[in-house]
C-alpha cells in the first residue's frame, strides 16, 4: 500500500478519477441551481417535485435521458453523428488535467498549460459543427455553421484576453501564473494600475460567447431551429452535449480564476496578518452562518416534516464543514480549495445571471459584438498594458 501511495502517478490517477466521476455530477446539479436561480429572478420557486425543494431533480432527469430510445437519423452519416458528442465531451474533461485546483491539487503542470485549455477548446467546437453536419437537417446544419463562425469571431478576442495576462506573468503554465499573482502579491485582474479588468471583461463575453450560452446561445437557437445542432440526438447522447456544454462553463471560469483572481490565491496573498481572518474566520462564518440560516427556514415548513428533517440536516452539515476548517491540518489541506470554488462558483453565478437579464441577439448583433467591439478593444488592451508594464517596471 505504501508502494502506491508513493508512487508519482498515484495522485495525478485520483485526481483524473475524481474529476471524471464528480464533473458530470456537479453538472446536474449546475442545472438545479441554474434553474432555481432563474426562478428566483422570475419570482418563482423552480423544480420543487423530485426530493426535498427539489434536490434529487438532477438524479430524475439523468436517469430520464439515459433510458430515452436512442434515435438515428435514417439518413445522416452514422459514424460522425455517433462520434460527435464524445468530441465535444472528451475535449471538456481533458482541459481539467492542467487546471491547478489548489496548491497540490492537479494533474499536470506543464510549461504550456495555457496553450492546451485553448487549444482543446477548439477542437471542442468540432463536435458541434460535426454533430449538425452529420445529422442531414437543416436546422443542425445551420446551427452547426453558426456555431463555426461564433467560435472564429470570439476566438480571436479571448486569444487577445488571454495574452494581457500571460504579459503579466510571463508564463503559459498554470500553476506559474498563480505563483506570478503570490510573488507580486496582487490579483492579475487588479494589475497595470487597474487597467487589467479591460481584458477581465472582453474575456468574460468571449467565454460566454465560447460556451454558446445566453445572450449568445445563437447555435441552438430554439425560436429559431428547433433545437439549433442538437435537434436530431435524444437521450444519452444529448446528454453528453449537455455535460460537455458545463464542463465547458466550469473551465472557462477557472481559467478566468486562474489568470485574473489569482487561482487559490485568498484575497491579498502577500498580507500575513490576514491569514487567520481570511484562511480561518472566514470560511468558519461562511458555512456555519448559511447553517443557521438554513435552521431559520425549517419553521416554515411545519407542514412538511421530511423537508424539515433534510434542512435541518442540511443545517447541521454546513456548521461541521465549518468547523472543520478551524483544524489547521485540515484547514492547509483545503483552504486553497475553498477559494478557488468560491471564486469560480461566482463567476457561474455572473454567467447565469446574465442568462436571466439579456435576450438573445440577432446574428449580425452578435457578429458586430465580436468583429467591431470584442477584438478591437482586446487589441488595444494588449498594447495598453505592455506600455503600462514597461512604465512599471521603468
Amino acid at each position: 500500500m505504501q508502494t502506491i501511495l508513493s508512487n508519482p502517478l498515484f495522485m495525478p490517477v485520483l485526481i483524473t478519477l475524481l474529476i471524471v466521476g464528480l464533473v458530470p455530477l456537479v453538472g446536474g446539479y449546475l442545472t438545479l441551481v441554474e434553474r432555481k436561480i432563474l426562478a428566483d429572478f422570475q419570482v418563482r420557486l423552480g423544480p420543487m417535485r423530485v426530493g426535498p425543494h427539489g434536490l434529487l431533480q438532477p438524479i430524475a432527469d439523468s436517469l430520464k435521458l439515459m433510458l430515452k430510445e436512442d434515435i438515428i437519423p435514417t439518413d445522416s452519416d452514422k459514424a460522425i453523428f455517433w462520434f460527435a458528442p464524445v468530441i465535444s465531451t472528451f475535449t471538456g474533461l481533458t482541459a481539467f488535467s492542467v487546471l491547478p485546483l489548489a496548491k497540490n491539487i492537479f494533474v499536470a503542470d506543464v510549461n504550456v498549460g495555457l496553450l492546451v485549455i485553448s487549444a482543446t477548446s477548439a477542437v471542442g467546437i468540432l463536435g458541434i459543427i460535426l454533430g449538425g453536419w452529420s445529422s442531414n437537417s437543416h436546422y443542425p446544419l445551420l446551427g452547426a455553421l453558426r456555431s463555426a463562425a461564433q467560435l472564429v469571431s470570439y476566438e480571436v478576442a479571448l486569444s487577445f484576453a488571454l495574452l494581457s495576462g500571460v504579459m503579466l506573468a510571463g508564463t503559459l503554465s498554470m500553476q506559474g501564473i498563480v505563483k506570478a499573482q503570490l510573488d507580486r502579491g496582487i490579483w492579475f485582474v487588479f494589475g497595470n494600475y487597474f487597467f487589467m479588468i479591460v481584458p477581465f471583461a472582453v474575456y468574460v463575453v468571449a467565454a460566454i460567447a465560447e460556451t454558446n450560452r445566453a445572450p449568445f446561445d445563437l447555435p441552438e437557437a430554439e425560436s429559431e431551429l428547433v433545437a439549433g445542432f442538437h435537434t436530431e440526438y435524444s437521450g444519452f447522447r444529448w446528454a453528453l452535449y449537455f455535460l460537455a456544454e458545463y464542463a465547458n462553463i466550469l473551465v472557462v471560469c477557472s481559467v478566468a480564476v486562474t489568470l485574473f483572481w489569482g487561482g487559490w490565491l485568498r484575497p491579498f496573498p502577500s498580507a500575513a496578518w490576514l491569514h487567520y481572518p481570511l484562511d480561518y474566520a472566514f470560511p468558519v462564518l461562511l458555512f456555519a452562518g448559511s447553517g443557521v440560516l438554513t435552521m431559520t427556514l425549517v419553521k416554515g415548513l411545519k407542514r412538511d416534516p421530511i423537508q424539515q428533517k433534510v434542512l435541518i440536516l442540511v443545517a447541521l452539515m454546513l456548521v461541521g464543514l465549518g468547523a472543520l476548517f478551524l483544524i489547521p491540518a485540515v484547514n492547509d489541506a483545503v483552504i486553497g480549495l475553498f477559494w478557488f470554488l468560491l471564486k469560480v462558483s461566482f463567476l457561474i453565478y455572473l454567467l447565469i445571471w446574465f442568462r436571466g437579464t439579456f435576450p438573445r441577439f440577432r446574428y449580425d448583433q452578435l457578429m458586430n459584438i465580436g468583429w467591431k467591439l470584442a477584438i478591437p478593444v482586446g487589441m488595444a488592451a494588449v498594447l495598453i498594458n505592455a506600455v503600462l508594464g514597461m512604465i512599471r517596471k521603468a
